[in-house]
């Protein structure tokens, strides 16, 4: 009985962390530079922090590295748009947090500073997936 809970809970480590790395946020042509991100800056679990620099030279780094399709600022905060993902950078402690996730999520948070963005949750969205322009 014990054997067969830590199976279970292993599975569902393996597939928490493949739907975590699958989510989108791949280096792929349209997507969020995350090796770079994690070559660049320090991990802290579910996001990155670059200790001494201000989120709008973060997102600056970041654009560089691999254009955004769209920037937003608000808050002190900078918004990236990837296709299906966003990053937001805030500031932290002197520096900067870097968190990536999904579009939909980050637009339902962030609506208010994302200025003419796409709607997700509208018909008309188009994520900028491998199904794009379809």
């Amino acid at each position: 009985m014990r054997s067969a809970r830590l199976v279970r809970a292993g599975m569902a480590a393996t597939l928490s962390a493949v739907l975590l790395t699958a989510c989108g946020s791949s280096d792929g042509q349209n997507g969020v530079p995350l090796g770079w991100i994690k070559k660049t800056y320090t991990s802290s679990g579910t996001a990155w922090i670059a200790p001494h620099s201000a989120p709008a030279k973060v997102a600056d780094a970041i654009h560089h590295n691999r254009a955004a399709l769209d920037r937003a600022s608000g808050d002190r905060m900078e918004f990236l748009r990837y296709g299906d993902d966003m990053v937001t950078v805030s500031p932290y402690r002197g520096g900067s947090r870097i968190e990536i996730e999904d579009y939909r999520n980050g637009y339902r948070r962030h609506s208010r500073h994302l200025g003419l963005w796409p709607d997700p949750n509208s018909s008309s969205f188009r994520g900028g997936g491998p199904g794009e322009g379809k």
